[in-house]
């Protein structure tokens, strides 16, 4: 089973966490099913950019992102070459390293 380390963020996850990953399942759903609460505003549709994430290792291992991701991307706070939106990137067998961005575009967050 492959392993997601997401580094220390200072709101959502300040001490950092290692998680036991599923296969075939986006990075941001493994992510809320361990209660890393990351934004996601479109609930997982591929329409913000709020669950942006920076891909530090394991990148390659990703599938390629589409033209709709990569459009929407294009909006990210921080946008980096191995920046991907985590409710798109589907985790396959391989360990990730995950750093969530300190900022989004996003204006207010509902608690």
């Amino acid at each position: 089973m492959p392993h997601i380390k997401v580094l220390p963020h200072v709101e959502i996850c300040p001490e950092g966490a290692l998680i036991e990953a599923d296969s075939g399942v986006s990075i941001c759903r493994n992510l809320l099913n361990h209660h890393i609460e990351i934004e996601h505003a479109c609930e997982l549709s591929c329409a913000c950019t709020t669950c942006h994430v920076i891909v530090r290792e394991g990148f390659s291992s990703l599938a390629p992102s589409d033209d709709n991701e990569d459009d929407l991307l294009d909006r990210a706070w921080g946008l980096t070459p191995l920046s991907r939106l985590s409710c798109q990137a589907i985790v396959r067998d391989s360990d990730l390293v995950i750093e969530i961005p300190r900022y989004t575009i996003n204006h207010a967050k509902e608690a």
